[in-house]
């Protein structure tokens, strides 16, 4: 089992950047691929970023594309989000979270396909 806690959130300025962080415990986390999702109130859930489990695959959404890289440190059970060039649109909650499976290079954008979830930081930027 995997347990996830994010952190880095908070009020920035539009144009500005933040690091997120999702420590997880556990020592298999280093064979999950990971995402980071977003819900803003009223909203679904929606895709961020993913990572593969060995860190060699990435993939984007289309709205932070060019903007946020996700990464991570296996050594230190952390996958982060780092955003730059901030837009009132990403105000939301951030959540990281694991694939149901080990191992796998396929990375997937709905949440369904995810097993372990973190709590959620706050991200909002002020126009």
């Amino acid at each position: 089992q995997v347990q996830l806690v994010e952190s880095g959130g908070g009020l920035v300025q539009a144009g500005g950047s933040l690091r997120l962080a999702c420590a997880a415990s556990g020592r298999t986390f280093s064979t999950y691929s990971m995402g980071w999702f977003r819900q803003a109130p009223g909203k679904e859930r929606d895709f961020v970023a993913a990572i593969s489990w060995s860190g060699d695959h990435t993939y984007y959404a289309d709205s932070v594309k060019g903007r946020f890289t996700i990464s991570r440190d296996n050594a230190k059970n952390t996958v982060y989000l780092q955003m730059n060039s901030l837009k009132p649109e990403d105000t939301a909650v951030y959540y990281c979270a694991a694939d149901r499976v080990t191992y796998s290079n396929v990375l997937y954008t709905t949440p369904a396909r995810y097993q372990y979830w973190g709590q959620g930081t706050q991200v909002t930027v002020s126009s």
